[in-house]
């Protein structure tokens, strides 16, 4: 892209070459094939069929945008299938970019949504319990087992600082049943959930096996910018995947907003928590007959 001394088209060269990546430069063609083919973004519009909005955030490189909008700029601007290509390589490379982590992002978020499948969510865990679910995980030393714990820990400062993000949680019912290998641990997480349900900026729902199966299968966090973007970060077992273009964001949401459609409001959560701490301390007490049965029911 960078001119030559041979007489052929010159262009201001606007990288670092140190680092640049695919998207920069995808973004930095859509604005030269614009600007050397003399289109407004309204011409432009008019002949490609997408938004002037749209079109715009895709030069300044705030969506990636679709395949199908490169081929058409393509067709529009007559590169054959350089944008295209352009497109994949960026794509590809937001696949395989290192995760910096949920943390910068949760700094700048307005609100916070997650389900959790497995385990209870990392922002509302208490330190004996993230220190039993890391421990699974098998770390290499104690001190590494420290730093993890408190990193989690350090995270949970954006529910309770001075503005804090409101965070909304759905649990599976199977977090609740499998609870924990220490059992005053989990009385004390339970105790920390019921605790956290009440405050203002968090609500949190039980998701009940009686709602049947459901869409989503890994833990899923959506985060949302006050500029009205969001992300999305999906969990499993062994590896985390960042999604951020809007047409792989939204199915996400979706698949959220209809779990918790069949979740327990966050009151009949409350209701559902607080007999699930009596069970487990039931079952603590030696002797007591409450051991042998203890059974509730919970409206939706």
């Amino acid at each position: 892209m960078s001119g030559s001394s041979g007489g052929s088209r010159t262009r201001k060269d606007p990288f670092d070459w140190e680092w640049v990546s695919a998207r920069e430069v995808y973004t930095s063609e859509l604005a030269y094939r614009r600007q050397q083919s003399g289109l407004t973004l309204v011409q432009l519009a008019a002949l490609c069929m997408y938004e002037q909005s749209y079109l715009h955030r895709l030069e300044r490189g705030t969506r990636l945008g679709t395949l199908e909008a490169a081929a058409a700029l393509d067709k529009v601007y007559g590169t054959g299938t350089l944008l295209v290509k352009l497109w994949h390589l960026a794509r590809r490379e937001a696949k395989d970019r290192p995760f910096l982590g949920l943390v910068p992002l949760e700094a700048d978020a307005v609100s916070v949504q997650e389900y959790a499948v497995s385990a209870v969510p990392y922002l509302l865990q208490t330190k004996q319990y993230a220190e039993e679910h890391l421990r699974s995980a098998r770390p290499r030393s104690v001190e590494q087992l420290g730093t993890q714990v408190a990193a989690r820990l350090k995270r949970q400062d954006r529910l309770t600082g001075p503005n804090p993000v409101h965070y909304r949680a759905l649990i599976d019912e199977a977090v609740l049943r499998r609870g924990a290998r220490d059992p005053q641990a989990w009385t004390a997480q339970l105790e920390h959930l019921i605790e956290v349900a009440q405050q203002p900026d968090i609500s949190l729902h039980v998701v009940p096996f009686g709602t049947g199966p459901h869409h989503i299968r890994s833990c899923l966090e959506l985060i949302f910018f006050e500029d009205g973007h969001t992300v999305a970060y999906t969990q499993s077992s062994w590896s985390g995947h960042l999604v951020e273009e809007p047409e792989d964001v939204e199915p996400l949401r979706l698949a959220y907003d209809l779990l918790r459609d069949t979740a327990l409001t966050p009151a009949a959560s409350l209701a559902f928590l607080r007999a699930v701490r009596e069970e487990h301390v039931a079952q603590e007490r030696p002797g007591d007959p409450a051991q042998r049965s203890v059974t509730f029911n919970v409206a939706p």
